[in-house]
């Protein structure tokens, strides 16, 4: 499984980076299926609150690619709703 974490205008520090990993290895356990996560993080509109966005694309072999892109006061927090969207549409997944 290949995990790319992505950081559009500006560095990624080393503890949102493990945060992410960890976030996404305790998915792949739950769907072994699983061969590809992308992760994007950006900044929008820098002087509002709820501007940190991220997307999280998941790839499973011979299936549509999963997406969830959720946008928070937190880069951390983002990227929970996105997990947390993307294991409700691998539940759905899982069981058809």
């Amino acid at each position: 499984m290949e995990t790319r974490i992505q950081a559009i205008h500006f560095d990624i520090t080393s503890r949102l980076t493990e945060f992410i990993n960890r976030k996404v290895d305790r998915l792949t356990r739950r769907y072994p299926a699983i061969s590809d996560v992308d992760t994007t993080l950006k900044v929008v509109k820098p002087e509002t609150a709820m501007n940190k966005q991220a997307i999280v694309k998941v790839t499973i072999p011979g299936a549509p690619e999963l997406v969830a892109d959720k946008t928070a006061n937190t880069f951390e927090e983002a990227v929970d709703l996105c997990i947390d969207a993307l294991d409700r549409q691998l539940e759905k997944k899982k069981d058809k």
